[in-house]
């Protein structure tokens, strides 16, 4: 039976999705990781970010290798690094790099540094992939997202205060899931991408591990018996971790890491969307601007190159 359930996995995981159903995976998938910024704040009342990042990772692992339990050998040693580095750029240091710089900085300046990813994808995709040019069309469009991302971040209230750490760390942070994205798009594997996952998901736990013994979590496992922590580290694990990231990946390889990145700058204007949704934050003017910014930009970075 088992054998049978992952025979289905991964046929499910080689659907040709073609571009329309990649870019409403790509969607979809936006919308997922726009919330988690709402189901971590409420989450960070009672647990520490490494907490967060060890239990959401953890549950996923279990949660992915009980969906597709079988073990392969190593196909190549090339490949296997590839999936480490993969656990290390688009796992362990994307999220604590990310994390560590709130602590630092203004939560504007992180979110506007951290969305500067798919600038320096296209940076990194145009000496390390053929495919995949940096064109003036691509760096036209990219300027006009960022500016929009600026729009939405700041909402109005322009407050910048630079500092030296966080804000390199949230460089860090967008560096680091630049080159997840471009490990991926040259992945060279006749797995499942659910197998894929979940070896990701296992090279992310195994890297934070060092990182445990300066920050020991409490592991307070009783707070998860409240509905609301429940729930938002439930989302966490099943939505924003192992569907999100099995359909993203997919997402690479149909689109390539530079448009399929392009689609991060919508990340905010979900965001601020939900917030004010959810959480009764403020919508302006100025926030809706910047969303039509973001619309035009990922539509130029689109269009065909001529």
């Amino acid at each position: 039976m088992k054998q049978q359930e992952t025979g289905k996995l991964r046929k499910l995981s080689r659907v040709n999705l073609g571009k329309t159903g990649a870019y409403a995976l790509a969607f979809a998938t936006i919308v997922v990781w726009s919330s988690t910024f709402i189901s971590t704040k409420v989450l960070l009342d009672t647990f520490t970010p490494i907490e967060i990042l060890l239990y959401r990772f953890l549950l996923a692992y279990v949660l992915m290798f009980a969906l597709y339990p079988r073990i392969h050998r190593p196909e190549s040693l090339k490949s296997e690094l590839k999936l480490v580095l993969a656990g290390l750029s688009g796992g362990s240091v994307y999220f604590l790099a990310e994390n560590f710089a709130l602590e630092y900085s203004l939560a504007s300046n992180v979110s506007l540094l951290v969305s500067t990813a798919p600038i320096l994808t296209a940076i990194v995709a145009h000496f390390a992939l053929k495919d995949e040019p940096l064109g003036k069309p691509a760096i036209a469009g990219a300027l006009i997202a960022f500016l929009g991302v600026g729009f939405v971040v700041f909402n109005g209230k322009f407050v910048l205060r630079l500092n030296p750490v966080g804000d390199l760390l949230a460089l860090v942070s967008s560096a680091s899931w630049a080159i997840y994205s471009i490990v991926i798009r040259t992945l060279d594997t006749k797995r499942s991408s659910f197998y894929i996952t979940r070896k990701i998901f296992f090279y992310t736990l195994l890297t934070i591990l060092p990182v445990l013994f300066f920050f020991p979590p409490r592991f307070e496992l009783a707070a998860c018996a409240q509905p609301k922590i429940l729930i938002n580290l439930l989302f966490l694990t099943l939505f924003a971790s192992c569907g999100a990231y099995v359909v993203w990946n997919r997402v690479i390889k149909e689109l390539g890491a530079v448009k399929a990145n392009n689609l991060i700058y919508f990340i905010p204007v979900f965001t601020l969307a939900e917030s004010a949704i959810f959480l009764d934050e403020p919508l302006t003017p100025f926030a809706l601007a910047g969303a039509a910014l973001i619309v035009a930009g990922v539509y130029v970075t689109s269009r065909p190159h001529r």
